[in-house]
């Protein structure tokens, strides 16, 4: 069963004020654009999709000049034919000899999963390991988005932690923390309903920051304190003209700021953005044009490594 030992009620549930922070816009997404800079040598988004049969992919969109997608390597049989509802962020640890683990968490069926896989230096199934989708617990099915924080530090005398996020059809987005022997909730923010796409940009010791864009065209950040019940806070990075994503996914760029996807359902197309450090309107935007791919696959999602540092 999946495990919630503090209730949502008694979780420190916080409305955030993200109505007042709306502007309503007409403009198409491509006035999203600011002129201000942002470092984007040598910056890069490992993507990962699920496709209609269940395969997995993965490629790299890179932050050159124009932007230029490296080839897909595609693993099949990873789930079944339209199987997973939604995806975290997968882990991609290498292996001696040319292989990867992967690892995440998936919604299949309304129950939540977690998915484990090794692939070999073709990107193929590996045999000698176990290709696991172990139920975690049901109640799944009304959800929204499911996005995981692994933070794996490089020093081994440092705490690591593990964090689960989701959103309910009813607004509230939720956080457990993995303790070793199951899931706890620790707190529950409300005032979320109207984001669209969100992604993780920051994590640090003390706190966890998202990128979210809503259907009212703003773009925000929300921070969120990993002490238990701590409250979380938003701020306005922009006011209008960024409605037209369904999904955001980030990656680190530079030594402090990010790479941003924002993915058009509508027609399957994608926009690359590098964004400095998060700080109010005042972060600089630096819009870096379409990619060239089709957006098509049921699921998109970033493939991080295990040291996975963001400082958005």
């Amino acid at each position: 069963m999946f495990r919630k030992t503090v209730g949502l009620a008694s979780a420190g549930m916080l409305a955030l004020g993200l109505g007042a922070a709306m502007v309503p816009s007409a403009q198409a997404k491509s006035s999203a654009v600011d002129t201000t800079t942002a470092t984007t040598a040598a910056c890069a988004l490992r993507l990962g999709s699920v496709t209609s049969t269940g395969a997995f992919t993965s490629r790299m969109i890179n932050a050159t000049a124009p932007i230029t997608v490296g080839g897909v390597r595609g693993t099949a049989g990873v789930f079944g034919a339209n199987q997973v509802q939604h995806i975290t962020t997968v882990v991609g640890t290498p292996l001696t000899g040319g292989g990867e683990a992967r690892s995440g968490l998936t919604v299949m069926g309304g129950a939540l999963y977690s998915s484990s896989f090794v692939v070999d230096s073709e990107s193929q199934i590996d045999p000698h390991y176990p290709h696991n989708n172990l139920r975690v617990g049901g109640g799944w099915a009304n959800y929204r988005w499911i996005e995981q924080s692994v933070l794996q530090p490089a020093n081994a005398g440092d705490p690591a932690r593990t964090l689960l996020y989701g959103q309910s059809t009813n607004g509230i987005t939720t956080r457990w923390i993995s303790d070793g022997s199951g899931w706890r909730t620790t707190a529950g923010v409300g005032g979320l309903s109207t984001v669209k796409g969100i992604a993780l940009i920051n994590r640090t010791a003390t706190s966890e920051t998202f990128l979210a864009n809503t259907r009212s065209g703003a773009l925000v950040t929300v921070t969120w304190p990993t002490k238990y019940l701590g409250p979380a806070s938003s701020k306005v990075v922009r006011g209008s003209t960024w409605q037209g994503f369904e999904q955001l996914i980030a990656t680190k760029c530079g030594a402090n700021g990010t790479l941003l996807l924002g993915i058009d359902r509508d027609t399957k197309s994608g926009y690359l953005y590098a964004v400095g450090h998060a700080n109010g309107k005042s972060t600089a935007i630096k819009s870096l044009g379409k990619v060239p791919l089709t957006f098509s696959d049921p699921q998109y999602f970033r493939i991080a490594p295990k040291y996975d540092v963001l400082n958005g």
